[in-house]
């Protein structure tokens, strides 16, 4: 990095700036990051007694090809703040190149708040074989969300056909601050079911979680097969789906 690039990143942004929609970006030449990918698909589940190694990539271009990068920054809600280890670059073709980093992170002893779950963003510089340089802040973003679990029992089992079925559940999501799971209140979950010897699953029904992420629910039995809930998952909570449970209907 040039000493010129080295007082730019030691710049700070003024509050003012900082609360601007445009994030601030620096370059010189025709490097561009074309794009950025976090742990294969955007999304990084953390629980609350496990560490985890994210994964980041970052695709860039120059006419005479990428020289390499500087070590990523990543950015969140509740002054989230992590930084990868140098990356390395691997050669898509003249001009292209990925450069790949990761950071490993701990609930147990990184202290994260369950404020810091939300959109986090990459902060990346990529220097070009002949000079040029792009740094871009917010040059991708993924989702840092909390961990899921999800339960599903369907009882009385056998069950008489036309009778009454009841299908409870749990769905919880982990706490960063006391490190253990609680119940997810309020969240739409899905009901769906799975006649046996078939590989559809079909939904029946979309019920809330109580005040205590409980599930509880009735359906009239119909044939043989499987019962499962299924919860979407959103910015700050993982998908999840609960393992199946088997009704025998006689």
């Amino acid at each position: 990095m040039s000493l010129g690039a080295l007082a730019l990143a030691g710049l700070s942004v003024p509050a003012a700036q900082a609360t601007e929609i445009t994030p601030f970006d620096a370059g010189s030449g025709d490097t561009k990051i074309t794009k950025v990918v976090v742990d294969g698909d955007n999304k990084v589940a953390m629980s609350t007694n496990a560490a985890k190694t994210i994964s980041i990539s970052v695709t860039a271009t120059d006419d005479s090809g990428i020289a390499g990068a500087e070590e990523f920054t990543i950015e969140g809600p509740d002054y989230g703040f992590e930084m990868t280890g140098k990356p390395v670059c691997k050669v898509v073709n003249a001009t292209t190149s990925t450069c790949t980093a990761s950071v490993k992170v701990d609930p147990r002893t990184d202290f994260y708040s369950n404020k810091n779950a939300g959109t986090w963003y990459v902060d990346a510089w990529i220097d070009a074989k002949d000079d040029d340089y792009v740094w871009k802040e917010k040059a991708g973003s993924f989702s840092f969300q909390r961990g899921s679990k999800l339960t599903t029992n369907a009882a009385p089992e056998p069950v008489k056909k036309g009778k009454t079925i009841t299908v409870t559940g749990s769905l919880t999501r982990a706490n960063w601050e006391s490190l253990k799971y609680g119940g997810y209140a309020s969240q739409s979950v899905k009901l769906q079911f799975k006649k046996k010897g078939s590989t559809t699953w079909s939904t029946l029904k979309t019920i809330k979680t109580s005040s205590t992420g409980a599930l509880k629910t009735t359906v009239k039995a119909s044939a043989d097969g499987y019962f499962r809930y299924t919860f979407a998952g959103n910015s700050t909570t993982a998908a999840v789906t609960s393992a199946s449970d088997f009704i025998d209907v006689k």
